[in-house]
């Protein structure tokens, strides 16, 4: 029988420590900090649920979904996040579902901890297109160590006052059951 469910966060923060130590795509780049002299961490991203909470940062209202991504932190505080199809799940309202609604900038938030964790450094936001697809390359500035990761991609509205342009996270690092062993097409 194939599960093509997505796991909702509540479960899913139950494995984020074990996500944070596990390969992505096979690739042999292990996740928990041994690969390089500086470490680094790799994950998929999923879309977020509504109520879940993540480093004190809350989901989104609506379920999103997200086509494909991929975060990245390298040692040298090197953030990097690529998501497509960053849109609107079933359970939005009827006439945003598939659309990015009014979300036009996004950014990212490391956490240290897992979902008990807290957020240790954020990106500035970056434009989200109308299809979902939005880059995120920026130096952030690490502590001396975190446990279990985790990357929040997050609303981000830049007409906010300084300190209050962060919004909830409506995509996060993790797996997604119903595409185990065929989403790794970039190899």
């Amino acid at each position: 029988m194939q599960f093509n469910k997505w796991i909702t966060l509540g479960a899913l923060s139950a494995f984020l420590p074990l996500v944070a130590l596990a390969d992505h795509g096979g690739n042999n780049n292990n996740n928990n900090a041994n690969n390089d002299a500086n470490g680094s961490f790799e994950s998929s991203v999923v879309g977020s649920t509504p109520g879940a909470t993540i480093g004190g940062v809350m989901s989104g209202g609506a379920p999103w979904t997200v086509a494909r991504g991929e975060a990245s932190v390298s040692g040298s505080g090197k953030i990097e996040v690529d998501v497509r199809g960053l849109l609107l799940g079933p359970g939005a309202p009827a006439n945003l579902v598939g659309t990015v609604g009014p979300v036009q900038i996004v950014a990212a938030s490391l956490v240290c901890g897992g979902s008990g964790g807290v957020v240790a450094a954020s990106t500035d936001g970056v434009p989200l297109s109308t299809t979902g697809r939005a880059e995120i390359e920026a130096k952030i500035t690490l502590p001396a160590t975190c446990m279990a990761p985790v990357v929040l991609v997050r609303v981000f509205t830049n007409t906010a006052a300084p300190g209050s342009q962060l919004g909830p996270f409506i995509a996060v690092t993790g797996f997604n059951m119903g595409s185990a062993g065929q989403q790794d097409n970039d190899h």
